[in-house]
């Protein structure tokens, strides 16, 4: 099952037009796309569904939303490497 976690934005950039973002799942920092989420900013907390922030929601629903997730074992997705990570790895 996909569900859209929820994280806070450290740090916002541009990569080719695209507005994004790196943000902090518990002690995991992804990037994330804030396109859907224009008025999103620095210090705010996000839903993230596939690399996309899809909506904005306050801290208290943001940490009790995660630990929700985290007791039914749905933050599993966060474990597994992105590309770059994977890129890395590979032997040259």
């Amino acid at each position: 099952m996909c569900l859209a976690i929820p994280g806070k934005v450290l740090e916002e950039f541009d990569r080719g037009g695209i507005r994004m973002a790196k943000v902090q799942f518990g002690g995991i920092v992804r990037e994330a796309s804030l396109d859907y989420t224009p008025e999103a900013a620095v210090g705010d907390f996000v839903l993230v569904h596939v690399g996309f922030a899809i909506s904005i929601v306050n801290a208290e629903e943001a940490a009790r939303t995660y630990q929700l997730l985290e007791e039914m074992d749905q933050l599993t997705e966060l474990d597994a490497p992105v590309v770059d990570e994977i890129t890395a790895r590979k032997p040259q």
